[in-house]
C-alpha cells in the first residue's frame, strides 16, 4: 500500500495549512506587490472559482430537482436557516466582539462549498445529488445571504444588504452562467463546437463582450463581473480550439486545470485574509477555532439528523450531511472584506474554509470505510 492514495484527500488542506503557515510567518508575503494590494484579488479569484464550478453543471443537475425535491429540500433549508441560527448561537453565547461575531453568522449564512462535492465523492455519497444541492444554494445566496445577514448579524454591526447582493451577483451568478455556457462548449455533442472557427468566433465575440460591458449601465461591481466573465470564456474557447484543434488533444484537460487553479484560488483567498489579520487571528485564534469546530460538527449532525428523519437512505443522508456542514469560505471571505470592509469579520472564514476540509476528509474516510447497507451502489459520478 503507498502513502499517495491515503494522503489524497488530505493534501488540499496541507497545501493549505502551507500557505496559511506562510502567511503567519510573513505577512509582508500576501499584502501588496509593487503597486497592486493582494486584497484585490480575492473577487476575481472567487469568479475564477464559480466559474469552474459552473463548467461542470448540465441541464441535468437542475432537472434533478424535480426528480430528488426531498432531499434538496431538506439539504436547503438546513442550509439557510440551521446553519445562520447556530452561528448567531455561537457567536452570541461565546462572547465574541461585534465584528467577528458577524463573520462567524456570515460563514452559516453563505451557500455550500464547492468542496462538499469533492468530499461527498470521497465519502462514496450521491455526487450528483450533491453538485445539485450546491447549485441550488448557490443561486439563492444573492437573496438569503444578505436578508440573514440583516436579520441577524444587524443586531451586532451595519449591514448593507442590497451591496451584499449586488457583490454576490458578480461573484456567482454572473461566472455560473457562463460557466454553465463553457459546460455546453466544452461537453457539447453537437458539431459546430468541434469547429476550429466557431471557437475562433467565439473567442472574438467573447472579449468584444467583455470589452463593451465597461460601458454598460448597471452597478460597477456587475460589470466587473461581466468583463471577468466573459473574458474566461473566450479563453476557454481559445484553450479548446489550441489543445483540440490545432494540437488535436483529448481528454478532460479542462476539467484538470479548473481543479487545479480553483484549489490555488482558495489557498491564496486565505493567506491573503490570514495575512492581514495576523494580530487578531493570534488574539482570538484558540477561542475561533473552538467555534468553528462546534458549527461544523453541528452542521454535519443536524445535515444528517434531519435527512434521517425524513426517512432519506443512509447514502443521501451523508450527502446532505456534507452539504450542509461545509460552506462557501471564498464567499464569506469576499464579502467580509469587499462589502463589510473587515479583516475580523473574514476571520471567521479563514478559519472555517481550511478546517472544513480537514474535518471533511476524515468524516469521508470514516464513511467510505464504513459503506451505507440500505442501498446498492450507484454511480458516484455527476452527469456532464
Amino acid at each position: 500500500m503507498t502513502l499517495l492514495p491515503v494522503l489524497r484527500p488530505f493534501l488540499f488542506p496541507l497545501c493549505l495549512a502551507a500557505f496559511v503557515g506562510s502567511a503567519m510567518a510573513q505577512p509582508s508575503w500576501f499584502g501588496r506587490w509593487g503597486g497592486l494590494d493582494l486584497k484585490d484579488l480575492i473577487v476575481p479569484l472567487i469568479q475564477v472559482i464559480t466559474f469552474g464550478m459552473g463548467t461542470t453543471l448540465s441541464p441535468a443537475d437542475f432537472t434533478r430537482i424535480l426528480k430528488q425535491p426531498g432531499p434538496i429540500l431538506i439539504g436547503f433549508v438546513l442550509q439557510f436557516s440551521a446553519m445562520p441560527l447556530v452561528g448567531y448561537a455561537i457567536a452570541t453565547g461565546m462572547a465574541f466582539e461585534p465584528e467577528v461575531a458577524a463573520g462567524i453568522v456570515l460563514i452559516g449564512s453563505v451557500s455550500g462549498g464547492v468542496a462538499s462535492n469533492l468530499i461527498t465523492y470521497l465519502a462514496g455519497g450521491n455526487v450528483a445529488l450533491s453538485v445539485t444541492m450546491t447549485a441550488c444554494s448557490t443561486l439563492a445566496a444573492p437573496f438569503a445571504t444578505p436578508a440573514l445577514m440583516k436579520l441577524l448579524a444587524g443586531r451586532l454591526v451595519p449591514i448593507d444588504a442590497s451591496g451584499m447582493m449586488v457583490e454576490i451577483c458578480n461573484m456567482i451568478l454572473v461566472p455560473i452562467v457562463t460557466g454553465l455556457a463553457a459546460h455546453e462548449m466544452l461537453y457539447g455533442r453537437r458539431a459546430i463546437w468541434k469547429s476550429g472557427s466557431t471557437l475562433a468566433t467565439v473567442t472574438a465575440l467573447a472579449v468584444g463582450l467583455a470589452a463593451a460591458s465597461g460601458s454598460l449601465p448597471v452597478p460597477l461591481a456587475l460589470r466587473k463581473g461581466l468583463i471577468i466573465g466573459f473574458l474566461l470564456l473566450g479563453l476557454v474557447a481559445l484553450t479548446k480550439w489550441i489543445v483540440e484543434i490545432i494540437l488535436k488533444r483529448e481528454g478532460n484537460w479542462m476539467d484538470a486545470a479548473l481543479s487545479f487553479f480553483s484549489m490555488l484560488g482558495i489557498c491564496i483567498i486565505v493567506a491573503i485574509i490570514t495575512a492581514r489579520s495576523r494580530d487578531k487571528l493570534i488574539e482570538v485564534g484558540p477561542k475561533l477555532l473552538l467555534a468553528v469546530i462546534l458549527h461544523n460538527a453541528i452542521g454535519f449532525w443536524l445535515g444528517y439528523g434531519g435527512a434521517r428523519l425524513a426517512r432519506l437512505d443512509e447514502r443521501t443522508a451523508r450527502t446532505v450531511s456534507i452539504e450542509v456542514g461545509m460552506q462557501n469560505g471564498g464567499m464569506a471571505s469576499a464579502l467580509a472584506m469587499g462589502v463589510m470592509n473587515s479583516p475580523a469579520a473574514a476571520l471567521a472564514a479563514a478559519i472555517f474554509g481550511p478546517y472544513m476540509n480537514v474535518s471533511g476528509a476524515l468524516l469521508a474516510t470514516w464513511w467510505k470505510r464504513n459503506p451505507p447497507k440500505d442501498l446498492p451502489p450507484e454511480s458516484s459520478t455527476p452527469s456532464r
